[in-house]
């Protein structure tokens, strides 16, 4: 990856915010078409900024995401403060949920955030420290 970026963007994701959840990637999904991204590209890069987004609402007590892109590569990056996942081979099973029954009302929690987020980007990677947070990074490809 060049280290050059020519987008850097931060945007912050408040915990239990279910008004502004989606907010965020909104503004990336619209970022990336103004600079005329391939659709399809932006699709999927919207699809896993919104799970990001949904899961730090849901599952922390707020959080960022940050945009970067470069010649090659667009990262998302979504870091979260707390409470970190405990198994992350088990978050990543398509259907496992701790959503609270809260967020379940509102439609969310189905337990897809996850896998949904590493079907959309070229690279995934997450770690997460219980007490602490998680962190997940995804890169997609531009060419």
């Amino acid at each position: 990856m060049a280290n050059e970026y020519i987008i850097r963007e931060k945007y912050l994701v408040i915990a239990n915010d279910f008004n502004a959840a989606g907010d965020a990637s909104a503004s990336i999904k619209t970022t990336l078409k103004k600079i005329g991204v391939n659709s399809a590209l932006v699709r999927r890069i919207s699809i896993a900024a919104y799970e990001a987004e949904l899961n730090i609402a849901i599952h922390s007590e707020g959080g960022e995401m940050v945009l970067l892109m470069n010649k090659e590569d667009i990262i998302l990056q979504a870091n979260d403060h707390g409470p970190g996942i405990p198994d992350v081979s088990l978050a990543m099973k398509e259907g496992y949920s701790t959503a609270p029954e809260t967020a379940r009302m509102l439609g969310f929690g189905a337990g897809m955030g996850l896998p949904n987020m590493k079907r959309c980007a070229s690279d995934f990677q997450i770690t997460s420290e219980v007490g602490k947070g998680t962190n997940i990074q995804m890169v997609f490809k531009v060419a």
